[in-house]
């Protein structure tokens, strides 16, 4: 096992939802598999545009930003659904959580990827398998797709994941670099936009094989210390670690299970719920954060789901207090149907040193009470 785990080097995760939120679309709506989805700004007005597709739409050439009209034209029978950024942000939640189950070490890098270093996860698996475990658990438990590149860091990992979609898992080692990496266009590079591939391009690089053995300091003169970086990154070289830190929009902790049956029983539900409340709390507990706004999420036999908030008064990390609200949510929003997934997140998370003690009146007493003994 200990092969697949350099001594001196990392092993890294890029795993990438694919077609996110016409995923979640599908995932909510199972009537929608199979067929052409889009997401458009505003499927009302022929100049909406198109956020993303899924990948049958993107068979007869719908694109991301293209107009809702021009897509209409290339696929006439194109499903078209308005975005609910609101949702996206619960599932993306919910899969950062679930990465989180294989490695603390978890980098979002927006709504919908992130890098994991599973460098000390050799007890659970090959990478290999681990990717593919993380692969099924996604399917399995949120119903998404994702495609998965790994490599020893994370330029390559992000490279490698691009490589096979959907649904693929893709090796990339700094040997392979010089066949699979460097023969590609040079805007096909992560990290290399449009106009700094038209900047290369004047200078005769067109390929990923053309920067590697471009002089650095041509590329430094073109794009400052930038350009040594994507040089040092195309040689399959990227010293950054993953930091699970640096993701300060991602400011959620939580604990979501699916259930191997539907529940309908009242008592077996708050038992899950308990469950589920208790492991937030350790979760907050051992980040040293506490949070004030609470969310729960149904998901019911027919997969029919719903997402209800509710802000606290206070700060917390408490387990009673988290499952009591959580309780009062369930009671007001339960339909009495059977559920196949409860889902509990507390958002607004903040480090505890960062949270502002708040007294309510109630406090506010015994503090006086307790000045007045001590004084």
């Amino acid at each position: 096992m200990n092969k697949w785990y350099p001594k001196n080097g990392r092993v890294i995760l890029h795993v990438d939802m694919n077609s996110f939120y016409a995923s979640v679309e599908i995932a909510d709506n199972p009537d929608l598999r199979g067929k052409p989805v889009a997401i458009a700004g505003n499927p009302d007005e022929r100049k909406g545009i198109i956020v993303t597709s899924s990948y049958e739409a993107r068979k007869y050439g719908v694109k991301t930003t293209m107009t809702l009209w021009e897509a209409k034209k290339l696929c006439p029978h194109l499903i078209v659904k308005r975005p609910n950024f609101h949702r996206y942000r619960a599932v993306s939640s919910q899969i950062f959580q679930l990465l989180e189950e294989f490695t603390p070490y978890v980098e979002p890098v927006s709504i919908d990827e992130a890098y994991l270093d599973i460098t000390l996860c050799h007890q659970l698996g090959t990478p290999i398998q681990l990717a593919e475990w993380i692969q099924a658990k996604l399917k399995k438990e949120l119903h998404l797709p994702c495609s998965i590149g790994v490599a020893p860091n994370k330029f390559l990992a992000k490279m490698a994941s691009d490589m096979k979609k959907p649904n693929g898992i893709t090796i990339l080692r700094k040997r392979d670099v010089a066949e699979k990496l460097w023969p590609l266009d040079i805007e096909e590079m992560y990290g290399i936009g449009k106009k700094t591939a038209e900047k290369l391009k004047r200078c005769n690089i067109f390929k990923i094989n053309d920067l590697v053995e471009a002089e650095p300091i041509i590329l430094k003169k073109l794009l400052g210390v930038n350009g040594e970086k994507l040089q040092a990154r195309a040689k399959g070289n990227d010293p950054r670690a993953v930091d699970p830190e640096r993701a300060q929009t991602f400011k959620s902790v939580g604990n979501s299970k699916t259930f191997p049956h539907d529940i309908s029983d009242y008592e077996q539900l708050l038992s899950k719920l308990k469950d589920l409340a208790n492991g937030v709390s350790i979760r907050l507990q051992r980040k040293k954060a506490v949070g004030d706004t609470l969310q729960l999420v149904i998901r019911y036999h027919d997969r029919t789901t719903i997402t209800r908030r509710l802000k606290l008064s206070t700060y917390t990390d408490d387990q009673t207090v988290i499952y009591g609200h959580i309780v009062t949510l369930f009671d007001q929003h339960w339909n009495g149907d059977a559920i196949r997934l409860l889902g509990i997140t507390v958002l607004e998370a903040i480090k505890k040193q960062e949270a502002t003690y708040q007294l309510d009146l109630f406090q506010y007493k015994k503090e006086l009470e307790k000045g007045s003994s001590e004084s």
